[in-house]
C-alpha cells in the first residue's frame, strides 16, 4: 500500500470493548443442543439394527451419529472457551479456539467417521453377510430420518437468519463462525447418509447381493471425507488468522476517508481473532497534526457503531502528516 513503507507508528489507539452480545452464542448453542439431542436419539437405533441385520450400512450410519454426537460436544467446548475473557498470555482473548476445536471435528470426521465407514464396506465385501429382517433398517432410517431433518431444519432456519442477503454458498466461504454453518454441514450429509443406506439396504434386498450393502458404506465414508474435507479448508484460514470481509474492510476505509482531518488512509489490516472480535490496524495521513486526536477518536466511534465486532484498533500515522503538521 502507498505510505505502508514511509511510515513510522506515532500513535497506537486501543479501542472500547464493544458490549458483548449474547444472543448469537445462545442461538449457536441452542443449534448444537438440537443436533445433540437428535443424534444420541438415533445412533443407539442404528446400531441395534445394525446387529440385528448385519447391514453394513447401517453400521457406518451408527459410527457416522456416534462422530456427530463427539463433534458437537467438541463444538460445545470450544465456544465455552472461547468466551474466556483476555488475560496476561492470551491479551486478545480465547476467540479462535472454536477456530481450532472446528479443525479438530473435521479431523474426527475424516479419520473416525469416514475411515471406519469405509473399511466397514471394505469388510463387508471380503466377508459378506446376508441382510436379515430389513424392515428392522427401513424402520431405523426412516426414525433417523425425522429426527435429522428435524435438526436439519432448525440449523438451517439458523444460517437463513444470520447469512443475510448473501447466497448460501457465498456465506459459508465468507463467515468467519464455523459453528454456525458446521451442524449444518453435518446434519446435510446425515439426510444424505440416510439415503445412501435406504438404497443400498433396498437394493441388496432386491437383488441378493450383497455388493450393494458394501457399497452404500463404503459411499457414505466418502461423503463424510468430502464434508470434512471442506470444513478443514474452511476452518484453516480462520484458524491462521483470516482477514475481515472485503465489505468490512471497504466500510473502514469508507469511513476512515469520511472523518474530518484524515487526508488520506493507506494500508487496513484487520483479522478475526475471534467470530466476534475483529482487530484493526489502520496507516492514516492527516491534515494537521493539532487535531489527530479528535479524528482519531471520531473514527473509532464510527467504526464501533457500524461494525460491534471491531473490538480493538491500532493507527499508524504516515510520515506525510507528520510533516504536514510541523510545516503548519
Amino acid at each position: 500500500m502507498a505510505g505502508a513503507r514511509n511510515t513510522k507508528v506515532t500513535h497506537l489507539h486501543e479501542a472500547r470493548e464493544a458490549p458483548r452480545r449474547q444472543v448469537p452464542y445462545a442461538s449457536r448453542r441452542a443449534v448444537i443442543y438440537v443436533a445433540l439431542a437428535c443424534n444420541a436419539a438415533i445412533a443407539c437405533g442404528k446400531y441395534v439394527a445394525a446387529v440385528l441385520t448385519g447391514s453394513a450400512a447401517m453400521v457406518a450410519e451408527g459410527i457416522h451419529s456416534t462422530i456427530d454426537i463427539g463433534n458437537q460436544v467438541l463444538l460445545l467446548y470450544g465456544l465455552r472457551r472461547a468466551r474466556r475473557p483476555p488475560d496476561e498470555e492470551f491479551p486478545f482473548g480465547y476467540g479462535k479456539e472454536i477456530y481450532f476445536w472446528s479443525f479438530v471435528v473435521a479431523i474426527e470426521i475424516f479419520a473416525g467417521g469416514a475411515g471406519a465407514a469405509i473399511l466397514r464396506g471394505i469388510a463387508q465385501l471380503r466377508d459378506p453377510r446376508e441382510l436379515v429382517h430389513p424392515l428392522i433398517n427401513y424402520s431405523v432410517l426412516a426414525m433417523a430420518l425425522l429426527f435429522e431433518g428435524t435438526s436439519w431444519l432448525y440449523a438451517m432456519a439458523s444460517f437463513s437468519r444470520s447469512k443475510g442477503r448473501r447466497g448460501y454458498i457465498q456465506a459459508v466461504r465468507s463467515g468467519k463462525d464455523p459453528s454456525r454453518f458446521l451442524v449444518l454441514f453435518e446434519d446435510s450429509a446425515a439426510l444424505l447418509g440416510i439415503l445412501i443406506a435406504a438404497t443400498g439396504v433396498g437394493l441388496q434386498q432386491l437383488t441378493g447381493r450383497t455388493e450393494f450393502d458394501a457399497a452404500a458404506s463404503i459411499l457414505i465414508g466418502v461423503v463424510l471425507a468430502v464434508m470434512a474435507c471442506w470444513l478443514a479448508y474452511e476452518t484453516k484460514g480462520l484458524l491462521i488468522g483470516e482477514s475481515a470481509s472485503r465489505s468490512v474492510v471497504a466500510d473502514i476505509r469508507r469511513i476512515a476517508k469520511g472523518v474530518p482531518g484524515i487526508r488520506a488512509v493507506h494500508e487496513i489490516l484487520t483479522m478475526h481473532v475471534g467470530p466476534q472480535f475483529i482487530l484493526v490496524a489502520i496507516t492514516l495521513e492527516f491534515s494537521r497534526a493539532g487535531g489527530r486526536e479528535q479524528a482519531i477518536d471520531q473514527l473509532e466511534d464510527a467504526l464501533i457503531a457500524a461494525h460491534p465486532q471491531i473490538r480493538r484498533i491500532f493507527v499508524r500515522v504516515a510520515r506525510h502528516s507528520a510533516a504536514a503538521g510541523s510545516g503548519a
